[in-house]
C-alpha cells in the first residue's frame, strides 16, 4: 500500500452542489442571454424559449453523469466514466477537448469580470479608476491576479474553497434577486422613458420578429453553454464524502436550481428591456444585465446589482479550476500524463501541480481574449468540447453494461435499464442535433480568418489529443504494462 499522500473526501454535498451552481451562473447568466443578440442575429424575441429548448439535451446528460457518477466516483469524472465504460481513446480525446475549452473559457471570464468592476468604480464616481481599468495592461494584470488568487485558494484544500466559494453563491442568489425583482417591477414604458431622461433618444420598441427555425436551434445550441458546468461535480468526484449519494445528488440539484434561477433572471430583464433595444446596443458594444437595467434602477441598486453580476463572474473561477486541474491528474494517474502531475501537497491534500498547470492554460485564455477580441470564440470552442463530450456520456450510459459489467453493477441511482436506455437515447438523439447545428452555424459563419471558427481549433486539438494519446499508449505496452488493465478498473485512491 502506497504511503504517499492522497485526495481527501472533505466536499459534502452542499460544497458539490455550490461546485455545479456557480460554474453554470457567471457570463452565462448576465452576458450571454443579451449578447447573443449580436451573435445569432435575429433570435429576438425568441430567447427565453431557446433557452428553454437547450435545457433539454442538458437535462438528459445530467441524469446519465449522475447514473455513472454513482458507480464511477473519481477523480477526473468525465473522462473517467468514458474510459472505464465506452474507450479509453474516446474517454481521453473527449476529455482533452474539455480541458481545452474549459481552460480558455477560465482566462475569457477572469478577462470579461474587469470591466464589471469599471462599471461599479464609474457609478461609485470613481472616474480615474475607472480610466485606469480600460488600459489594455491593467485588464491582463488583473485577470491574471484573479486566476492565481483561486489557484492559491484551491491549493489550500476543500475548506478554504468551501469558505470562499458559498458565502460568495447566497451573496450572487441574494443580488441576483434584486434582477428578478427589478425586472417585473418596471415596465417597457418605464424603460423607454428612463432612457429618454438619461440619454435624450427616443426609442420606439418593436414587438414582433419573424421566427426562424435555423436562427432559433443556433440560439438554443449556444444557450446550451449555460447548462454545462454541472461537469464540475463529477470531475470532484475523489474529494466527495459519500460519493455515490452526493454527487448525482449534487448534479440535479444543481441543474435544476441553476435553470430556474436563470430563466427568472433573463425573463425579467427582458421584461423591462425591450428586446429590440437589447439587439441594437449588442451591436455597438458588450452589454450586460446590470448595464441594461441601470436605465431604471436607482444608483445604490444599480451599483447592487452590478457587483452581483461581479461575484457571479468571479465565482466561476474556483469551480473550474478545480474541474480542469482533476482532469489532469486523473489522466497522469492512468500513464497518458507526466507522473508528477499526480503530485498532493502533503498538508492540504490536493493536486497542487496539476492546479499550477490549470492556471498556466487559464492564463493563455486571458492572453487569448485580449487579442483576440470577441470572448465568444472561446466560448463556441467551449460548447463543442461540451457537447462531444455529452454525448459520450450518453453513449457511454448504453455500452457499459456490455464493456464493464463490473462497474455498471455498482450503479446505485435509476438501476432499471430500460430508465437508463431511454435516458441514454434521449440525450444522444438531442445532443446530436445541437452539434450539428452548432457546427453549421460555426462553419457558416462570416469571419476573417479561418482560426477565429472553433469547429477547426477544436479538430486540431482532437488531433494533437490523439496524438497524444497512441504515444502514451505505446509507452504503456512497452513497458510492460497491459493497457486494457488498467482502463478495465477505477483508479487508486
Amino acid at each position: 500500500m502506497s504511503k504517499a499522500p492522497k485526495l481527501s473526501r472533505q466536499l459534502g454535498l452542499l460544497a458539490l452542489t455550490a461546485t455545479g451552481v456557480c460554474s453554470m451562473l457567471g457570463a452565462s447568466i448576465n452576458v450571454v442571454p443579451f449578447m447573443i443578440q449580436k451573435n445569432v442575429p435575429g433570435i429576438g424575441p425568441y430567447v427565453l424559449y431557446a433557452f428553454a429548448f437547450a435545457a433539454v439535451p442538458a437535462i438528459f446528460a445530467a441524469l446519465a453523469y449522475g447514473i455513472l457518477a454513482s458507480a464511477m466516483p473519481r477523480a477526473g469524472g468525465s473522462y473517467i466514466y468514458a474510459s472505464r465504460g465506452l474507450h479509453p481513446y474516446l474517454g481521453f480525446v473527449a476529455s482533452f477537448s474539455q480541458w481545452f475549452g474549459l481552460s480558455i473559457v477560465i482566462g475569457v471570464i477572469a478577462y470579461v469580470t474587469i470591466p464589471f468592476i469599471r462599471d461599479i468604480a464609474m457609478e461609485l464616481g470613481w472616474v480615474g479608476m475607472s480610466q485606469t481599468l480600460e488600459l489594455g495592461w491593467v485588464r491582463i494584470s488583473l485577470a491574471l491576479l484573479l486566476i492565481w488568487s483561486f489557484v492559491g485558494i484551491n491549493i489550500r484544500g476543500a475548506k478554504s474553497y468551501a469558505f470562499t466559494l458559498l458565502p460568495m453563491m447566497f451573496l450572487m442568489f441574494v443580488l441576483g434577486g434584486i434582477v428578478i425583482i427589478a425586472g417585473y417591477y418596471f415596465t417597457p414604458s418605464d424603460f423607454v422613458m428612463a432612457l429618454e431622461l438619461r440619454e435624450n433618444r427616443n426609442f420606439t420598441p418593436i414587438e414582433n420578429a419573424v421566427f426562424d427555425w435555423r436562427i432559433f436551434l443556433s440560439s438554443a445550441a449556444l444557450l446550451f453553454s449555460s447548462f454545462i458546468g454541472f461537469d464540475s461535480i463529477a470531475q470532484a468526484g475523489g474529494e466527495a464524502k459519500n460519493p455515490t449519494n452526493t454527487l448525482p445528488r449534487a448534479i440535479i440539484l444543481s441543474i435544476t436550481s441553476v435553470g430556474l434561477f436563470y430563466f427568472l433572471f433573463a425573463s425579467a430583464v427582458y421584461h423591462t428591456v425591450p428586446w429590440s433595444f437589447v439587439a441594437e446596443e449588442a451591436i455597438k458594444k458588450d452589454i450586460s444585465a446590470p448595464g441594461l437595467l441601470s436605465y431604471v434602477l436607482p444608483s445604490g441598486l444599480g451599483i447592487a446589482i452590478l457587483l452581483g453580476a461581479t461575484i457571479a463572474l468571479i465565482n466561476d473561477l474556483p469551480a473550474m479550476l478545480l474541474s480542469v486541474s482533476r482532469l489532469m491528474f486523473a489522466w497522469a494517474k492512468d500513464g497518458i500524463f507526466p507522473n508528477f502531475i499526480t503530485t498532493i501537497h502533503k498538508t492540504y491534500k490536493t493536486p497542487n501541480v496539476a492546479l499550477l498547470l490549470a492556471g498556466l492554460m487559464a492564463s493563455v485564455g486571458v492572453f487569448g481574449s485580449h487579442f483576440a477580441g470577441d470572448f465568444f470564440l472561446g466560448i463556441d470552442i467551449m460548447v463543442t468540447s461540451m457537447m462531444v463530450n455529452f454525448l459520450l456520456m450518453c453513449i457511454t450510459l448504453i455500452t457499459l453494461p456490455k464493456v464493464n459489467k463490473e462497474l455498471a453493477d455498482k450503479i446505485s441511482m435509476f438501476k432499471n435499464r430500460r430508465l437508463q436506455l431511454v435516458i441514454g437515447w434521449a440525450g444522444i438523439v438531442s445532443l446530436i442535433l445541437f452539434l450539428a447545428v452548432h457546427t453549421y452555424k460555426d462553419l457558416s459563419s462570416n469571419v476573417e480568418e479561418w482560426y477565429f471558427h472553433s469547429t477547426p481549433i477544436w479538430l486540431l486539438v482532437m488531433g494533437m489529443a490523439s496524438l497524444l494519446f497512441v504515444t502514451k499508449w505505446r509507452q504503456l505496452k512497452n513497458q510492460g504494462s497491459d493497457p486494457d488493465k488498467i482502463f478495465k478498473v477505477l483508479p487508486e485512491e
